[in-house]
């Protein structure tokens, strides 16, 4: 008895496959809505592929030196010979700019006003144009564009209407980019430069790789390797110039204590031509004192030129050195955009959509233009058997 309750148990069929089933019944009958939409997803993939433009991004490797380095044993020597402690300077002195900040550095608009005059030149095309005006005349948009544009077209004219016309001309008559006053045409051009512009830091590899994305590759690889080139440009100018302010003031130095004891040479020599016979001993220490002038503006001349090459060695060492472990080349295919994934997308979405609306949202739909009919059905006999009582 016990073992036939069991089977009849075992035998009852799970809720849950029953629904299952069900479902799967449910989206088999409606095989031929689910391949019409996504037939239409296709569709709507193939045309997303080919009016987007291509756009190919070219990419450098560089590996920036981190920390200063201690001082070297040559510039030790140089300033042990010119009686200056240089033993105060700490080996583990970090910088202010980290390489996390390069990202940032690339993206301020005093560097990317720098890179709106570079030249560029199309690679079917040799005319050389600045960068900014190749993003404003020479880019490709999609065709749908033209449609989803027009309302904020309509909206720009209609503030230009209420514009102040002091702006218009101050913005023409201009000749000088001013970072502290960009003019709205030169805030939009240095957001679409940065928009083409990525950075990525590697912090447990120390390498920062550089990514520049252009509709032309040839443009691409001439930005990328122009922001490499002015982004060292930037950090060595950040590190050396503590070194190169003391090489300009030992130069001046330098300079000073040249003429000084080309000076001193010049009285002493004049009088010591002029006064060769005289055995006088006033003359003797008047010549004394000069060629002790003489002397002591040569110690101090030869004091200020070791300064100098110890200031020139200081530059040298606080140099940051990079190396290039991937250079810039040319794309030779495109990035963007990604036709499979694009196509794929569409499919999926149009399958996924078609599914949800058989297997939830039609039911529902059905059900609730039922009750409307059910009721508007409802209030029509009332009213019709009012009018007939009536």
């Amino acid at each position: 008895m016990d073992s036939n309750t069991t089977n009849e148990r075992n035998v009852k069929p799970n809720p849950q496959e029953i629904d299952l089933l069900k479902l799967v019944r449910k989206i088999w009958n409606s095989r031929n809505l689910i391949l019409k939409v996504c037939g239409i997803g296709t569709l709507i993939g193939l045309i997303i592929n080919f009016g987007t433009p291509k756009e190919y991004t070219a990419s450098t490797l560089i590996a920036p030196e981190g920390y200063r380095r201690s001082s070297s044993s040559g510039i030790g020597a140089l300033a042990s010979m010119a009686d200056i402690d240089i033993s105060s300077s700490s080996t583990t002195e970090r910088d202010a700019i980290y390489p996390s900040l390069y990202p940032s550095i690339a993206n301020s608009i005093p560097f990317l006003i720098r890179l709106f005059n570079i030249k560029v030149c199309e690679q079917k095309d040799s005319i050389v144009i600045p960068l900014s005006q190749y993003l404003k005349e020479r880019q490709k948009v999609p065709w749908w564009n033209s449609i989803t544009s027009v309302p904020v077209k309509l909206i720009g004219r209609t503030i230009s209407l209420f514009k102040d016309t002091s702006d218009e001309n101050r913005e023409e008559t201009k000749t000088k980019i001013d970072p502290f006053w960009l003019t709205r045409e030169e805030a939009g051009m240095a957001r679409a430069i940065a928009s083409r512009i990525n950075i990525e830091v590697d912090k447990k590899k120390k390498t920062i790789k550089i990514f520049v994305t252009m509709q032309d590759p040839q443009v691409a690889a001439t930005v990328a390797d122009t922001v490499q080139a002015r982004l060292k440009e930037y950090i060595t100018e950040y590190r050396t110039s503590k070194a190169r302010r003391l090489l300009e003031y030992a130069e001046k130095l330098r300079k000073e204590a040249r003429e000084e004891y080309y000076e001193a040479q010049k009285r002493y020599t004049r009088y010591a031509d002029g006064n060769q016979g005289l055995v006088k001993l006033t003359s003797r220490a008047e010549q004394a004192r000069l060629r002790n002038e003489m002397d002591l503006a040569q110690a101090t001349y030869n004091q200020t030129e070791q300064q100098v090459q110890i200031a020139k060695a200081k530059v040298e060492k606080e140099t940051p050195v990079y190396a290039v472990i991937q250079p810039v080349q040319v794309p030779l295919s495109p990035l963007k955009p990604r036709k499979m994934v694009i196509l794929a997308g569409c499919i999926f979405l149009a399958g996924a959509g078609s599914i949800s609306w058989i297997l939830f949202a039609k039911d529902f739909v059905e059900s609730f233009l039922r009750d409307i009919r059910r009721k508007r059905k409802t209030s029509k006999d009332e009213y019709n058997q009012m009018v007939a009582n009536d």
